[in-house]
């Protein structure tokens, strides 16, 4: 297994899921440089402190993969002073609307009928494909970004596992990162302290039962089924990274050099 060098993390109170992506392996023996990749969920919440800490980061850019909806419910990104933010969802507004309803406010039966027996995983391997295959210009839009001026970039969603996960990935296939490494650092939002924080409507302790929470499971976790449904569809679309890159995200081999010159040591 590949071995990665840890980056010090930095706990923030109203931030979930912050990391720096430095320190992760590529093929050819370099890494990615430390301080110029983050990722996190929604900075809606962050604190002052926060702000702060991320104001001292030098950030040129960040990318937010929420949509319309997800703005509402959770509010707009902390203003950071001097810091561009790009707005590029990863999924449409409406897609899925009614089923986070369903997740937010329905009852045992209902959660049964729409995550039960797999249903839900199976949910998210086909957003994760779906996202490959149908948000070319927005990964093309990052990618191209990040290799004219917008380094350090940090890149975040809701909870910053699923859409900044996969453009995460995307980003260090292009500078050729080991497949395994991004898998383990795709895996890190597993951890308690960085899992998005379940919206349940209701206090009752129903909402939150071992059976509510076993059927949301799925929808929280970061598989590795689900980034791997991603790495396939790649393969099984464009025959490869390197095609699905120049044929899908039109990204040239310049491109991807002045990728690796901001991205790794």
């Amino acid at each position: 297994m590949t071995q990665q060098i840890p980056s010090t993390e930095h706990r923030l109170a109203g931030v979930r899921n912050f990391r720096d992506v430095g320190g992760l392996p590529t093929v050819d023996g370099r890494r990615v440089r430390h301080g110029v990749l983050f990722r996190s969920g929604h900075l809606a919440h962050a604190t002052d402190e926060d702000a702060a800490f991320l104001g001292k980061l030098g950030l040129h850019t960040v990318f937010d993969f929420r949509n319309a909806a997800d703005q509402k419910l959770e509010g707009p990104d902390v203003e950071l002073p001097g810091v561009r933010n790009v707005n590029l969802p990863l999924s449409d507004p409406a897609d899925g609307a009614e089923f986070w309803k369903m997740v937010r406010d329905g009852d045992i039966e209902q959660l049964r009928g729409i995550l039960g027996d797999g249903k839900a995983a199976d949910r998210m391997i086909v957003s994760y494909r779906t996202i490959i295959k149908e948000r070319t210009g927005e990964h093309a839009r990052v990618l191209h970004a990040l290799a004219q001026d917008s380094v350090p970039a940090l890149m975040h969603c809701a909870a910053g596992k699923d859409r900044a996960g996969l453009s995460v990935a995307v980003t260090l296939l292009a500078v050729n990162v080991e497949r395994e490494a991004i898998l383990a650092d795709y895996l890190e939002s597993n951890a308690k302290h960085r899992r998005y924080k379940v919206h349940r409507s209701g206090s009752a302790a129903s909402a939150y039962s071992p059976e509510v929470m076993e059927l949301l499971s799925p929808l929280f976790d970061a598989r590795a089924e689900y980034l791997t449904a991603a790495f396939e569809t790649i393969e099984e679309t464009w025959g490869g990274v390197d095609t699905y890159l120049e044929r899908g995200l039109g990204v040239t081999d310049e491109t991807r050099e002045r990728l690796r010159e901001r991205l790794l040591d």
